[in-house]
């Protein structure tokens, strides 16, 4: 397996650890410099936000929480997991039934899009820094429309070729993600960079329950929970104004 231009070339070394330079890697793709467009969307939280349903830290920590909760643990986080396992497996068929999957368990357009539309930014971006074959031949499968480039999966297939453990690579996707939305949170609502601060420190254990939770999970276990995040991903489109695409 070839891992990142810089980093070590044995992967039976690398797999079950979290090594100092695959660390910094992680910390740069989840910086919010980083330009893949994630901070562009709030998936659905705008939509709360302008019906005047997100207008306290305590609003914004529970909205955090079922995001984090009955979102992405049976959504996004298993699809990780299982993309990284089947990169592991070099199992190219089983990827694209996981892409169609991600798409399949969006139901609003926005999401779908969203999804799509930061998958593609990341690939674009992750590839010239990688040393992976494994991952061009999926970014070529993205370009010749063979898949549609679902972020989770992408994420997968870049954390098992950057040699880091799948519990690692499942934790940061769901920290990076509700920092995301805290961040956005302050601009939108807006609240102080404290409130925003607190908000998140609050939810940090929570997020290593949920990463605790998805290595129980299989994709029999795969569910959209949160369908009234998803309806207001329906009704974004609609408000009078926007922030955020999503």
């Amino acid at each position: 397996m070839k891992l990142l231009k810089d980093v070590s070339s044995s992967h039976l070394n690398t797999v079950d650890t979290l090594t100092n330079l695959s660390l910094l890697h992680l910390l740069q793709i989840h910086d919010s410099a980083f330009p893949i467009g994630s901070y562009t969307h709030s998936y659905g939280m705008e939509t709360y936000i302008q019906e005047d349903r997100i207008r306290t830290k305590e609003h914004l920590v529970e909205f955090c929480q079922v995001y984090l909760e009955q979102n992405l643990v049976y959504g996004d986080a298993i699809l990780i997991q299982e993309a990284f396992h089947a990169a592991q497996a070099r199992d190219v068929t089983r990827l694209i039934e996981l892409d169609e999957l991600c798409g399949a368990m969006k139901l609003a357009k926005e999401s779908r899009d969203a999804s799509v539309n930061v998958g593609k930014q990341f690939m674009r971006t992750v590839a010239p820094l990688m040393d992976s074959p494994f991952l061009l031949q999926w970014k070529d499968h993205i370009d010749q429309e063979v898949v549609k480039g679902h972020y989770a999966v992408l994420y997968g297939i870049y954390c098992e070729a950057l040699g880091v453990n799948v519990f690692h690579a499942v934790m940061t996707f769901m920290y990076a993600t509700i920092s995301g939305l805290v961040q956005n949170a302050v601009r939108a609502v807006p609240f102080g960079q404290n409130t925003g601060v607190q908000a998140l420190h609050k939810l940090l254990a929570s997020v290593e329950e949920a990463a605790k939770t998805v290595k129980t999970l299989t994709l029999d276990d795969l569910a959209n929970n949160a369908l009234g995040i998803e309806l207001a991903s329906m009704k974004h489109e609609f408000l009078f104004s926007r922030l955020f695409i999503s």
